[in-house]
């Protein structure tokens, strides 16, 4: 347990918040429910990561911001991150403001639904209802409890059947002050047979001892596929905490591709759950560590329909007196027969003082299967960076080359350039 620090808030201020925002009973019951549960429950149990002297609850929860009358009037942060074409259907969200919003008609026209949480709850409260915190339970632990209790934003976005939505659709989300919190609550729903790329970027800007706490729920239905695309920039004043669950009906298909580019302490948990009969999962993850930060990163994968197909690609690369932990969990369930996952997990080192722990788990119940892993935690070569300053370039830069291509080796295999092409400034920003 953590060492008991009176809240900056209480019930008072949650139902206050709520009440203000015009929340259906509903939502203000889950939040006080949630409230009353956090003190008993304990924090998540990591592998080798003790978060107990972490700030996770000493925040001010429901700061607010005044919203840009134009795209240009956002922060520089914010507006460095987007392309100009990507403004078309986009949302912003700065500590517990919706600060901008942009959908086009063609969205709209389609029947998707792409809007911020409290209009998704005055608007689609009943839709909202029926999948929020159902993939992820507010009472799995302390964190996803106090994300349920204080959640102050976030995005719906729901996809009728048979609708293909042919250009992604972005968020970035902005922490600021000290002090300050981001619980954002991404839910997206991909009904049978529909395709969609979902986009967002976490940044922050000034500021100390500030949080972020945010949870994503995907529901993918029968043969339809889903990508999403995060990354995460928050500078070395925020702790992050990131819980990502997927549940894929049959031949329905999921993909992250994941950019932990924090410079602060950072817990990352990404699931999915192969549900349906031949349904599939890829998880693409690259990561920096640097100077004395701690990241912990894991990404699981369920099976429990037969026919399954999943495959986890995880990198990181530390340096300075950095430590990650990445942990590749492959369960194959009984009765997921011909169920097909396999892993890796490769950390480079660039430091003697960096530590890196790679740990690749199988767990299964079922006979007819196939599942593989592989993991590698080791020094860059000395010959090749004496090969590269034998070239006329200096050791740092020999670094920085041999990282990117190392990390590479994910990151070209994203399929949407936007995507590809704002991880490797993200990388390129970390490694100076």
């Amino acid at each position: 347990m953590s060492v008991e620090l009176q809240l900056r808030f209480d019930r008072e201020a949650i139902k206050a918040y709520s009440q203000a925002n015009n929340e259906p009973e509903w939502f203000l019951n889950r939040r006080l429910t949630a409230f009353d549960a956090y003190a008993s429950l304990e924090l998540p149990v990591l592998e080798k990561t003790k978060i107990t002297q972490w700030n996770f609850d000493q925040f001010t929860p429901f700061l607010t911001a005044a919203k840009a009358a134009s795209f240009e009037g956002l922060d520089a942060v914010v507006t460095e991150q987007i392309d100009v074409a990507a403004i078309k259907n986009l949302l912003v969200q700065k500590n517990a403001s919706s600060v901008f919003a942009a959908t086009t008609k063609e969205l709209t026209e389609q029947g998707v639904i792409f809007t911020d949480l409290a209009t998704a709850l005055a608007n689609h409260g009943d839709l909202l209802q029926k999948y929020f915190m159902q993939a992820i339970k507010s009472d799995e632990h302390k964190l996803t409890a106090l994300h349920t209790a204080v959640v102050n934003g976030g995005v719906f976005l729901y996809v009728p059947k048979n609708t293909e939505v042919s250009v992604p659709v972005q968020a970035v989300f902005q922490v600021s002050g000290d002090g300050a919190l981001l619980c954002p609550h991404v839910v997206i729903v991909a009904e049978a047979n529909s395709k969609v790329h979902y986009v967002d970027t976490f940044v922050s800007s000034s500021g100390e001892s500030m949080v972020s706490n945010s949870i994503v729920e995907v529901y993918v239905g029968a043969g339809a596929s889903v990508q999403v695309a995060s990354v995460r920039s928050l500078h070395a004043g925020v702790h992050d905490y990131a819980f990502r669950r997927a549940i894929v009906d049959r031949d329905g298909k999921m993909e992250w591709i994941l950019g932990e580019m924090n410079d602060g302490n950072a817990v990352a948990n990404n699931t999915t759950i192969l549900q349906g009969t031949a349904s599939v999962a890829d998880t693409k993850t690259v990561s920096i560590g640097m100077g004395t930060q701690r990241q912990n990163i894991t990404s699981q994968v369920q099976h429990i329909g037969t026919h399954s197909e999943s495959d986890m690609v995880s990198k990181a690369v530390m340096t300075d007196e950095a430590t990650t932990i990445l942990n590749g969990i492959t369960k194959i369930e009984k009765g997921a027969e011909k169920a097909n996952g396999v892993q890796a997990e490769n950390i480079l080192m660039l430091s003697g003082k960096a530590r890196g722990d790679a740990n690749p788990i199988l767990l299964i119940d079922e006979d007819d299967v196939k599942a593989g892993h592989a993991a590698s935690v080791g020094r860059v070569s000395e010959e090749s960076i004496y090969y590269l300053m034998s070239r006329g370039i200096t050791r740092r830069e020999a670094e920085r080359l041999i990282t990117l291509g190392f990390l590479d080796a994910v990151v070209s295999q994203i399929p949407v350039e936007e995507v590809k092409n704002r991880l490797r400034q993200a990388l390129e920003r970390k490694l100076g």
